[in-house]
């Protein structure tokens, strides 16, 4: 082991950056094996597995959490609310292709000091798609509970319309700051900046804001942060915009079987027999996740306040129902 790894184990040990000493471990394993000594070089690596599997399992198990970082502060503040979450992917009702794709995220994000090793980078830029009350926000959520990290989350139609003018400015310090702390950043109601260029209602601000953002997209992440967008109009997002985005996932209203799923786990103890779904089936139709779980939420509390062991599946459809109506009219009174 030359001089220069010695230092450089040492600077990322007084850096507190695990990622990097455990990189510097490999490196050194595999100038062992070249230099003939093929146990130690295995030792080495065993070692290192070993660290990031206690890593990975260890603060979950103990229950710790990540150090508190301060509230955004200055230009930031009322613009990005951070927060600590606990949610998983498990908790989720998902497809498999969505839970497969997300999980790949999550992997690479654990073994991004593998990943750096064969030069390759982490995906860090996400685009959710899909209407709303679909698990946009609960997934970035279970992201950052998932590698326990804060979560950050930015409503860019605030930011948009408190500072009309200086929000390329206000992006600049944003993009900072994902520079330099590692998170999971949700970009909220993305199309209220992501639009196409050369749209007929188009102003020139938020031409300027598109730009810039397509510029700080651009830059190096090397925090290896989360970037989340979110957006209910994909329609009218710039192709420039989406490009930039290592995935792009779609969420969609959940069919029959998801529906029961996240019903069933929403009741918890107060669900019934199973013969009485046959006849709900109607009524979960066209329902989001959202709404399928506070239709569940009102009936539970229901059978609490009534000291009910089981919720009536009667109460369950007509809540299903009042949503589905109350669906209708927002729907009738949208602007198109």
């Amino acid at each position: 082991m030359s001089a220069k790894q010695v230092l450089a184990l040492l600077s990322s040990h007084i850096d507190g950056d695990e990622d990097q000493l455990l990189s510097i471990a490999l490196q050194i394993a595999a100038q062992e094996a070249r230099q003939g000594r093929p146990e130690d070089a295995d030792k080495l690596k065993r070692l290192v597995q070993k660290a990031r599997d206690q890593r990975r399992t260890g603060s979950a198990a103990s229950g710790q959490t990540p150090i508190p970082l301060a509230r955004p502060r200055g230009e930031l503040q009322g613009l990005v609310e951070s927060t600590y979450p606990k949610v998983s992917l498990s908790s989720m009702v998902l497809s498999d292709e969505i839970a497969r794709r997300l999980g790949r995220i999550v992997r690479q994000q654990q073994e991004r000091a593998t990943l750096r090793e064969h030069g390759q980078t982490p995906a860090t830029h996400m685009l959710l798609v899909g209407p709303p009350g679909t698990g946009k926000t609960m997934t970035a959520s279970a992201l950052a509970g998932e590698l326990r990290l804060p979560l950050f989350t930015v409503r860019l139609e605030s930011l948009f319309s408190r500072f009309l003018g200086e929000t390329a400015g206000k992006l600049r310090v944003l993009f900072d700051q994902i520079a330099k702390t590692r998170g999971v950043y949700l970009l909220d109601e993305f199309d209220a900046i992501g639009a196409r260029r050369g749209d007929p209602n188009d102003v020139g601000e938020i031409r300027r804001v598109l730009n810039s953002v397509l510029a700080f997209m651009e830059e190096p992440n090397s925090t290896d942060s989360l970037v989340l967008a979110a957006t209910n109009h994909v329609e009218i997002l710039d192709e420039a915009l989406a490009r930039r985005f290592d995935e792009v996932i779609e969420y969609a209203l959940p069919d029959a079987a998801s529906a029961r799923g996240i019903i069933e786990r929403r009741l918890g103890k107060f669900k019934f027999v199973s013969k009485f779904w046959v006849q709900l089936a109607p009524s979960l139709e066209g329902l989001s996740q959202g709404e399928l779980v506070r239709a569940a939420d009102e009936v539970v509390k229901d059978a609490i306040l009534e000291g009910e062991s089981r919720v009536s599946p009667s109460a369950l459809r007509d809540a299903l129902e009042n949503r589905k109506t109350l669906k209708g009219k927002f729907r009738r009174h949208s602007p198109r």
